[in-house]
């Protein structure tokens, strides 16, 4: 699948802000089954904009200054990407969960694409021994990886409501958890969660889903989101899988990886400091428009 996607942040602040540093994290990262055709950012009414190194995880930083005063703020990335990837199969011969330990404490790598750095508890994916112990009904030792990741990510989604006044961006997992509900995030960390303490690495990925209107009724532009999910470390001849739990879902072809990180705070699409006074509104529109192939 090739996609044109478009995604627009404005800002609105109720006093002129003096001065701005952002880092956005927009342009989507080269991994495996994806291409990135071309890409442009546009920022509205201006600013200085140049790379910056990713503090952790995989990501593309640009780092964003904007010196004078302004009302507004307008940041517009627009990407074509083309995605091949099919979707994954569990085997009887992929390696246990028991395995994928042993694995990983052999892995000598500690770079952001290496299991290790996404082994341990992070700053907003703590280890909760309540997720731990509901997550391990589907990780046993002797489990594939594969068919243990799906089976997880298919209980979160059948057992935990989709509702987004039930938590907000910093909201922890075990909230989350004792709630049963949320949003992406919210069930992409409790997983995180389960999985890390189960001794599996495990990364956050945020990105884009494509999303098909109902049966009659048109594409609403600018109506998609954000999205994020999981990825599940298979071992080194599997790589890294991505599982979906929001939709019950592996990651194919209907994914855009955007950035990897620890959790939300590694790859958040844009985050910095404002210097002013004053209320700031935010509205986020995304749009994934499916393309012809060639």
């Amino acid at each position: 699948m090739r996609y044109a996607i478009r995604h627009i942040t404005r800002f609105d602040y109720e006093e002129a802000a003096g001065f701005a540093r952002c880092n956005l994290r927009l342009r989507p990262i080269l991994w495996s089954g994806q291409t990135l055709e071309d890409y442009a950012l546009l920022v509205e009414p201006g600013g200085h904009t140049h790379p910056a190194r990713a503090q952790a995880g995989l990501a593309n930083v640009t780092r964003l200054v904007v010196e004078r005063p302004e009302r507004t703020l307008t940041i517009e990335s627009r990407a074509t990407v083309c995605v091949e990837r099919p979707i994954p199969v569990p085997s009887p011969t992929d390696p246990t969960l028991a395995d994928i330990r042993a694995m990983v404490a052999k892995v000598a790598d500690a770079g952001p694409a290496s299991p290790v750095s996404y082994l341990f508890p992070s700053a907003h994916v703590p280890i909760v021994p309540e997720i731990a112990e509901w997550c391990a009904e589907d990780l046993a030792d002797d489990r594939g990886i594969l068919d243990a990741a799906i089976a997880l990510a298919r209980r979160i989604q059948r057992d935990f409501a989709f509702d987004p006044t039930a938590t907000l961006v910093d909201t922890p997992p075990a909230e989350a958890f004792a709630k049963r509900g949320g949003v992406c995030q919210d069930f992409a960390q409790i997983m995180l969660s389960g999985l890390r303490g189960a001794g599996l690495p495990a990364a956050y990925c945020s990105g884009y889903l494509r999303t098909l209107p109902p049966p009659g009724q048109e594409r609403l532009v600018g109506a998609d989101a954000t999205h994020a999910w999981v990825l599940v470390w298979a071992g080194p001849e599997l790589g890294w899988v991505g599982v979906d739990p929001t939709n019950g879902i592996w990651m194919a072809e209907d994914h855009v990886v955007m950035a990897i990180g620890r959790d939300y705070a590694d790859i958040a699409p844009i985050d910095g400091v404002v210097l002013g006074s004053g209320a700031q509104t935010m509205q986020v529109s995304v749009d994934v428009e499916p393309l012809p192939v060639g």
